[in-house]
């Protein structure tokens, strides 16, 4: 279940709240690439992702939602396994938390975005930097995982979603798809036309 971005009273925040079929330790694993986590969001044209030191990072990107280019350096911050944050050095976000719980049928991801480090007038002035992207964050989570889940015992397949679709551009990876789609479909073609074929000269 995929829940909208919200603000809540006076904390300038958003969440976007993803249920999981991963067991818990399956999602602290998985939460523990915070480079792969961030790659899944498709408003993000992740340019350079570098680690300069532990729990540190330079990251340069475009983010589509707001049409902005963005070049920024996050410190990691963690509380516990199942609760961590990116705090971010520049812009008007202050942090993004990451919350896991464990459920009885899987786990659930909440992530947070927090604004409130500005006085009204500065936060309204700075309105379009606003990160747009949380909900599709969210919902591409949502999917990824049920994907994660049910196809990730095949290598071949674990293999080409870590170190072929995780790196591509958003814009890239919906080509790829279509072209994969296409290729499927031309190949059911081709063995509808050969099996026509087989039954005109009786084989």
């Amino acid at each position: 279940m995929n829940l909208p971005s919200q603000q809540a009273g006076e904390e300038d925040r958003a969440w976007v709240i993803i249920q999981t079929p991963l067991r818990i330790e399956e999602l602290q694993s998985f939460c523990s690439r915070l480079e792969h986590l961030y790659r899944i969001n498709p408003y993000l044209e992740i340019l350079k992702w570098r680690q300069t030191a532990p729990e540190h990072f330079h990251v340069e990107f475009r983010n589509l939602s707001n049409k902005r280019d963005v070049v920024n350096d996050f410190v990691l911050e963690r509380d516990t396994k199942n609760i961590f944050r990116v705090r971010y050095r520049e812009g008007i976000k202050r942090y993004t938390e990451f919350r896991l719980e464990p459920l009885a049928d899987g786990s659930r991801l909440t992530i947070t975005d927090n604004y409130d480090s500005f006085t009204p007038d500065e936060r309204q002035a700075r309105e379009a930097e606003d990160d747009k992207s949380l909900n599709a964050w969210g919902h591409a989570l949502y999917v990824f995982f049920r994907r994660w889940k049910r196809w990730r015992w095949i290598a071949p397949w674990r293999w080409y979603m870590q170190r072929v679709w995780m790196p591509m551009k958003p814009s890239a990876r919906r080509i790829a798809w279509m072209l994969i789609l296409i290729t499927i479909v031309e190949f059911f073609f081709f063995l509808f036309v050969l099996l026509i074929y087989l039954i005109e000269h009786n084989w």
